[in-house]
């Protein structure tokens, strides 16, 4: 009887003695044979005769090697081999090889081995407060510089005038000057005597309009030889695009409607602040009164009564102000506001409805339906004081989360197709009849501009647009 070897090593096995006689020394083999090969390996068999040098334990010893190990081939990371001795019964020493991965599997380690505490910096990575890299283009930096500019203009108008009031040298010019501010006529006189055409084309206009971006679009040609007004939709929180396209020469309103000045106005109380008054005049802006609006439709052009001059009035007002709500439906307070009508049919100007899509996706505000008190303050204040206070943020001059900044969404202001008005005989009054006519034709042409471009812009499926008020 014999041990049997497997194809993997081999091991000799001497014969067991008979009965009665003493056990005898096995013979070995004495003749070399040649190392079989098993997958490409080289696997001895038989008693290791090379002397073995005692393993060394430095641990400065490395070793050194190549990917060739037992005639495998270079590129091939050969499997490790396992020195495996066996000893008879009568002390004799027998040497074989194996694969190592054949029979001994290697220890896998379990996750209840380690316990980790909480990794350092993983709150910043959930912060609500993104932060805008260093890598900006210059460019940008200087749109954001521009519309923080724009933003903070009355503030930084007005902290100028109280630095120079704190300068007694300046008292007495500063004096007789606020005395000018109050008694002034310009805001609503309509000649624009202060108007500055080369203020209102300075490249820094164009760094205003393309912090958004915001453009002009026209959907007919405007005669020259006429009067407009301008209805500008919606107001939203501080009118962005309106300054954009209507005071400024940024999105070249001239270039699509030559031969027409237009004149965006505002609240007068803002031409009663000192030094912002004067930069106001400057860029083309007027008082929002009726007075004003009747002296620049009726003076100046080329028969000096007001053919080929334009007004741009946000007609919701700072009532609108109060539903800029962003992704949501855009609420225009029209329904009951026809004094502009009115003053179209007494001058005999045309009512040319503009439509800005975008202009409330500008900024968050708190909504009525969650802060109802608050929204009954508001009303209260723009009641008795004539303007509302927005409670509304964006984003900030190096985050994007909070400030009073803007946020980069596109303005895209399109103007609509003229309602031409018929004049009414001066001293004469008004048709109320034909006033509901022409407010009915001009909402209509309103709603045809959000019916032809609202898919073309980027406004979200099932927005619409609502007629409030």
């Amino acid at each position: 009887m014999s041990v049997s070897s497997d194809s993997t090593y081999a091991a000799i096995s001497p014969s067991l003695p008979l009965d009665g006689e003493p056990p005898q020394p096995p013979e070995l083999e004495t003749e070399k044979k040649e190392p079989d090969k098993v997958n490409g390996l080289f696997v001895g068999t038989g008693e290791a005769d090379t002397q073995r040098s005692p393993p060394f334990s430095s641990p400065r010893h490395k070793k050194s090697g190549s990917l060739r190990v037992n005639g495998a081939p270079k590129q091939q990371k050969a499997p490790d081999l396992l020195v495996e001795d066996i000893h008879d019964k009568y002390g004799e020493h027998l040497t074989s090889l194996k694969l190592a991965f054949a029979d001994t599997p290697k220890p896998q380690r379990t996750q209840t081995e380690l316990v980790s505490g909480r990794r350092a910096g993983a709150s910043w990575d959930r912060s609500h407060i993104h932060f805008a890299p260093i890598s900006v283009p210059f460019q940008r930096r200087l749109q954001t510089l521009m519309v923080l500019a724009h933003t903070l203009s009355i503030v930084i108008f007005l902290s100028a005038f109280f630095l120079f009031c704190a300068i007694p040298l300046f008292w007495p010019i500063l004096l007789p000057y606020t005395i000018y501010v109050l008694l002034s006529a310009a805001p609503h006189s309509g000649t624009l005597s202060h108007r500055s055409p080369f203020l209102r084309s300075l490249p820094i206009w164009s760094l205003f309009a393309s912090y958004f971006p915001a453009r002009l679009h026209r959907s007919s040609r405007l005669e020259p030889n006429r009067k407009y007004i301008f209805g500008y939709h919606p107001h939203g929180i501080i009118s962005h695009g309106a300054f954009a396209t209507f005071a400024t020469e940024a999105c070249g309103f001239s270039a699509l409607f030559p031969g027409i000045t237009n004149t965006l106005l505002t609240l007068d109380s803002n031409f009663r602040v000192p030094f912002y008054r004067d930069y106001a005049l400057a860029m083309g802006l007027a008082s929002v009164s009726r007075e004003s609006c009747e002296n620049i439709l009726t003076k100046g052009g080329p028969n000096g009564e007001g053919m080929g001059r334009a007004i741009t009035i946000v007609v919701g007002g700072a009532r609108e102000s109060l539903d800029a709500q962003p992704r949501s439906h855009l609420r225009l307070v029209l329904k009951r506001r026809k004094g502009f009508v009115k003053l179209a049919i007494r001058t005999g100007a045309d009512l040319v409805p503009v439509l800005a899509f975008g202009e409330n996706e500008l900024y968050e505000q708190v909504t009525s339906d969650s802060h109802p008190l608050v929204h009954k303050f508001q009303l209260m204040v723009k009641k008795c004081m004539g303007f509302t206070i927005p409670l509304f943020h964006a984003r900030g001059v190096f985050n994007y989360d909070v400030g009073l900044m803007p946020y980069r969404k596109p303005l895209n202001v399109v103007v609509g197709h003229p309602v031409k008005v018929v004049q009414a005989r001066k001293g004469e009054k008004v048709d109320e009849a034909y006033v509901d006519e022409i407010h009915a034709a001009y909402v209509e042409q309103l709603e045809r501009i959000w019916e032809d471009w609202k898919d073309v812009f980027g406004v979200e499926k099932g927005v619409e647009l609502r007629i409030v008020e």
